[in-house]
């Protein structure tokens, strides 16, 4: 038998899945790691955690592929988490952590950027809307307030880049993740050089970009024992996350919208070309050379859903343990005993500041319409509804640049849930489909390693390895509640923005004094 394995790079976890020579799944394997926030805004990953999560996870679905039977690995493709950046210096020693996407103390050098006028230049150039998540500013942010690391840095990589260079010596970026870190031109496909000029980094201090169908072989056959695996299969660079996300469900024709809510969210979709949106609101993302993400990103999806239960339901999440069962069953099953529309409860999802569609870092959480007829319940269904409507607001901004959407097929944490793919459907007035392959990530990291073989000579392939779909019609009976609230969520969302930075504010130098004691 010859397998694959895709590789899914994320914020808390590497998952390693097996698939067969049908694309079907065989095994899979997830090592997490802890994401540090030993400060206000901080969002750091330690890098060996990290490398011992990734060969985990590798071993563990290597073994299930039984080689000793004369099985064969024909690949091993990647799908990584975008923006992350790690500063080495000449000797290739690692002179931060990796800062990961959500990390957010960039923020003021990201405003006066914006604010000049140069940001919305550059963003016209690489499509990455200015905000502390982009390398672009967290380079600002280390030059100012790190300068001695600044000074000695002659590397710079993300996360998936040092997994190869630790594997292969390398130093290349596949031109998905390059596009999605501020400095990249993506008409010229190569480095800008007035993101450079502004951030103060030489070109030689990037790494060569690369086609995501690119591959390396040949790893130390002393790791490769470790691992398990000759050492001459080829590792596929393979591409963004977010990018793969709209491959893995089939969701890249036009019009053709894919919604992942995982501990963010996105909503996304293909283009044959760069879309820039003239508001600076959506970013576009390559998957390949002749394929283009256009979407936006959302910090706050599962993670507001899991702070829910754990600060309002945390004896219904211990009862649910005793009795064996899904706190978060438990909880939407509480959520769903609620009306539309929470009961004019409206809240917005904004705990840990936000992207798309108001980019806003200072942004903060806040429930709005809050009686005495409310309870837990009706919070939260207003949690997950603010979460939706969230990604609602983003898809009017996207259908703006790129048309009205025909369809859309989700993915992610979320589509597990009835009631949370029910309230999609019902916000968005459209059917949503959830496919059956639940890894989507990792699958269309296989298919890119096809393609990258010549297995296969298009990536519309994947389409037969889909599996079955599930479809949920738009209620009626709710679009009433949802069009009324939906204004108000957005109007608030503008109104209150005039405070966000003042109570931001306060909250940092609470923190501060905090930490001094």
């Amino acid at each position: 038998m010859n397998y694959m394995i895709g590789i899914d790079l994320g914020t808390t976890s590497t998952k390693a899945v097996l698939f067969d020579d049908k694309n079907q799944v065989v095994a899979q394997a997830n090592y997490g790691y802890p994401l540090y926030r030993d400060t206000t805004d901080m969002a750091e990953e330690d890098l060996e955690e990290i490398f011992v999560s990734f060969t985990n996870a590798l071993v563990a679905v290597v073994r299930k592929a039984e080689l000793s039977k004369g099985n064969t690995i024909q690949a091993v493709s990647f799908s990584s988490a975008m923006h992350s950046l790690i500063a080495f210096d000449k000797d290739w020693q690692p002179l931060t952590r990796v800062i990961t996407w959500a990390d957010t103390r960039a923020v003021n050098y990201t405003e006066e950027l914006k604010s000049t006028g140069l940001g919305m230049e550059i963003y016209q150039k690489t499509g990455t809307p200015i905000h502390p998540m982009a390398p672009l500013s967290k380079l600002l942010w280390l030059k100012n307030e790190k300068p001695e690391i600044f000074k000695n840095a002659a590397h710079y990589l993300g996360i998936k880049e040092y997994l190869f260079h630790r594997l292969f010596g390398t130093n290349k970026m596949d031109i998905s993740i390059a596009s999605g870190t501020g400095l990249f031109n993506i008409f010229d496909l190569d480095w800008d050089s007035q993101a450079l000029e502004v951030t103060g980094i030489k070109k030689e201090q990037l790494p060569e970009t690369v086609s995501p169908y690119e591959y390396e072989k040949g790893m130390s056959k002393d790791l490769a024992a470790v691992i398990g695996m000759p050492a001459d299969v080829p590792f596929v660079y393979g591409a963004g996350d977010g990018p793969l996300s709209n491959l893995g469900v089939d969701a890249v024709q036009p019009g053709v919208a894919a919604i992942t809510i995982g501990t963010s969210g996105a909503i996304r979709v293909v283009s044959d070309k760069p879309v820039i949106d003239p508001k600076g609101r959506t970013f576009t993302y390559a998957l390949d050379k002749d394929h283009w993400v256009v979407g936006g990103p959302v910090n706050n999806g599962g993670d507001v859903f899991r702070w829910a239960r754990d600060n309002l339901f945390d004896a219904e999440k211990s009862t649910a343990a005793l009795l064996g069962q899904d706190a978060y069953d438990l909880m939407t099953e509480i959520a769903s005993k609620i009306p539309a529309g929470s009961d004019g409860l409206l809240f917005h999802p904004y705990l840990g500041g936000e992207r798309a569609p108001i980019w806003d870092a200072n942004a903060r959480g806040s429930f709005f319409g809050l009686n005495h007829s409310h309870t837990r319940a009706n919070m939260l269904r207003a949690v997950l509804e603010g979460i939706t409507f969230n990604v609602y607001m983003v898809s009017l901004a996207l259908e703006e640049v790129v048309g009205s959407l025909k369809s859309i097929q989700a993915t992610g944490g979320f589509a597990r849930s009835p009631l949370w793919r029910q309230m999609f459907a019902d916000i968005f007035e459209q059917p949503v489909t959830v496919p059956q392959a639940f890894e989507s990530g990792a699958l269309a990291a296989v298919v890119v390693a096809q393609k990258a073989l010549g297995q296969i000579d298009d990536l519309y392939e994947i389409s037969k390895y889909i599996g079955k779909s599930n479809t949920y019609q738009p209620d009626p009976e709710n679009f009433q509640a949802y069009r009324e609230l939906a204004p108000i969520f957005i109007r608030l969302s503008r109104q209150l923005q005039t405070e966000y930075d003042n109570i931001a504010d306060f909250q940092r130098k609470h923190a501060r004094s905090a930490d001094k004691k």
